[in-house]
């Protein structure tokens, strides 16, 4: 379970980096790219969810803790979108990097 979140977190990240690249180069996003990365990310989640209720873990509940910290981003950052008001580029920054210390310490965990 814990591979197939990695898997799903390393989809994610690379459809985010798609719509991130079309915010901040001020162009519309394709709406099938972000609700995909928000569908990824959040199975992910959910099967980080099952794995650590099964094998509990500091850091997978840091992890967890910062992959719903950027949950709560990509959900504004997509509200705002759907508004015809993308960004801000702070917040952007803000869920991008919650989600990659989530992932490094996944791979951590993964790794350890």
């Amino acid at each position: 379970m814990l591979t197939l979140a990695l898997v799903l977190f390393g989809l994610a990240a690379v459809l985010g980096l798609v719509v991130a690249m079309q915010i901040l180069g001020k162009r519309p996003t394709a709406k099938p790219v972000a609700v995909a990365h928000g569908l990824a990310a959040a199975t992910g989640l959910v099967m980080l969810i099952v794995h650590a209720l099964s094998a509990p873990h500091r850091l997978l509940t840091v992890a967890i803790v910062l992959f719903v910290i950027a949950a709560l981003g990509g959900v504004w950052l997509f509200a705002n979108d759907l508004r015809s008001k993308p960004g801000p580029g702070g917040l952007i920054a803000i869920h991008a990097l919650a989600a990659l210390a989530g992932v490094g310490l996944l791979v951590a965990v993964f790794l350890g």
